[in-house]
């Protein structure tokens, strides 16, 4: 085996990419970069009946979103091209040949019908369904008559039975089938193109692949594989099943009980550094408590012998915490841009503000949100005066000396130019104590004022973003609407 790390992820375009892939392409890539091998792209895409258009530009877009730079495939090219197996189907055929002749594969010329029925009857005496080799023993005049006669076929596998199979997978350990149970699949359809099992082993094999980092979901096709691999004679590589997703009812993860899809959680807010902290602990761990890391961590830290052999339940509460925490540790100037492009999607799109009025509210709210949108949602007021005043605050309280006490409030906040915090902070302790009351009877009817609701940042930090004018425009407001 070619000493070099090489691995690669193998999508096929069809449609959005799951979670589960994402994980799979982030796996592959830690550890080629974990162990300063190279990472490869290739499209799986001979199944042309479950082909989406634009599916491949989407992957390519989502892996460069999640920072997953590949170092050979579509776009790139490289030493092994071309990445598309379309692209490719001359280099099957050829190897299929090779496999018929060395008696390794065989012509099957079996109709739909005779198939339906075959499986029919096997299930009528609760037998396994598969293929009963009917075409391994047609002679080589039938064969040639049928082949010029035009009669449809496909390229079957000769497996062998009584032959066990085994090989040590890296997250499983020894793993043993005995090949009674595989069925002589199928490696050239009907349509010329290959199926995955024939396609996938060709190019690992040509493209120097050294290890399989895939999902759980595959490993009852291993055996097949591994028996392809012999077929040909060469050395397969290493095997590395991930586990399964899981709901939080240890379901496999599907859309019925969530999003399961990498673009819905970018429509959402998601940072790409959550997303990816989060899957990657999705079945692996660095044996520590650590659970918040950026890229270069997870790239020094990762390795497939700690990676996970039960299945990884989906936390979607875990994942929301973990992108509060990445989005409080980016620098402001970052979120800056982030909540400019949330504002386009507002109402607020065509104000004006600038970065240190959109910087002072970030700082006010970073403790208080999940997603940069939140800041829209939680508090609407610094963008807009409040219309409406919270209810239960309103007769927690309002009360009947409040329109007095923010007169006060006003009158000393008019007197200073462009005060800051601690002015705002003074002018609520000396209105107090002025009004003889407690601090509580200024704030609370000042927040109702400046905001519309009870809870929030602190009032200081409310009134100085928003600035002493519109303190003292939503005083007036709320004592002419509440008297």
């Amino acid at each position: 085996m070619n000493s070099k790390i090489r691995v690669r992820y193998a999508p096929s375009p069809t449609g959005y990419i799951h979670i589960g892939n994402l994980r799979t392409a982030l796996y592959n890539y830690l550890f080629a970069r974990n162990t300063g091998g190279e990472f490869i792209v290739r499209i799986e895409d001979t199944d042309r009946t479950r082909y989406v258009p634009g599916a491949v530009e989407n992957l390519i877009n989502t892996l460069s979103w999640a920072g997953l730079d590949y170092d050979e495939g579509p776009e790139k090219g490289g030493a092994f091209a071309p990445y598309y197996q379309s692209e490719r189907l001359s280099i099957y055929k050829e190897h299929a040949d090779y496999l018929i002749k060395n008696k390794k594969a065989y012509y099957c010329f079996c109709t739909p019908e005779r198939l339906s029925q075959l499986r029919e009857e096997q299930k009528k005496i609760n037998n396994d369904t598969r293929y009963d080799k009917h075409c391994l023993h047609l002679s080589e005049e039938e064969i040639q008559k049928n082949l010029a006669d035009g009669v449809p076929y496909v390229i079957r596998l000769n497996v062998e039975k009584g032959i066990k199979i085994a090989f040590k997978d890296i997250v499983r350990g020894d793993v043993e089938f005995m090949s009674d149970i595989i069925d002589d699949q199928i490696l050239i359809k009907s349509d010329g193109f290959p199926t995955y099992h024939l396609a996938n082993i060709i190019d690992d094999h040509l493209m120097e692949v050294s290890h399989v980092i895939r999902g759980e979901e595959w490993l009852p096709s291993a055996p097949k594989h591994i028996l392809l691999y012999q077929a040909f004679g060469w050395e397969p590589p290493l095997f590395a099943h991930l586990p399964l997703l899981l709901n939080p009812d240890r379901t496999k993860l599907s859309k019925r009980q969530g999003d399961v899809a990498v673009e819905d959680y970018k429509k959402k807010g998601y940072l790409k550094e959550a997303l990816i902290n989060f899957i990657a602990l999705l079945g692996w761990t660095a044996g520590d408590d650590k659970e918040i890391y950026n890229f270069d961590e997870l790239i020094k830290s990762f390795s497939l012998e700690r990676v996970n052999d039960s299945g990884a339940v989906f936390d979607i509460e875990k994942l929301n915490w973990l992108n509060e925490e990445h989005l409080r540790a980016k620098p402001d100037s970052e979120i800056v841009v982030m909540l400019r492009d949330e504002l386009q999607h507002t109402k607020y799109a065509k104000d004006d503000y600038t970065d240190e009025y959109l910087v002072n509210v970030i700082e006010a709210m970073k403790p208080r949100i999940t997603f940069v949108k939140d800041i829209f949602e939680k508090a609407p007021y610094f963008f807009e005066e409040p219309e409406t005043y919270e209810e239960a605050s309103v007769k927690k309280g309002w009360k009947a000396n409040s329109p007095d006490i923010l007169k006060k409030f006003a009158e000393k906040i008019s007197a200073i130019e462009n005060p800051k915090k601690e002015d705002y902070e003074k002018a609520i302790a000396d209105t107090a104590t002025e009004m003889n009351v407690g601090k509580g009877n200024v704030i609370h009817p000042l927040r109702l004022a400046t905001s519309g609701v009870s809870g929030g940042p602190g009032i200081n930090d409310i009134c100085y973003i928003i600035g002493k004018e519109k303190v003292e425009e939503r005083i007036k407001r709320i004592i002419e609407k509440l008297g």
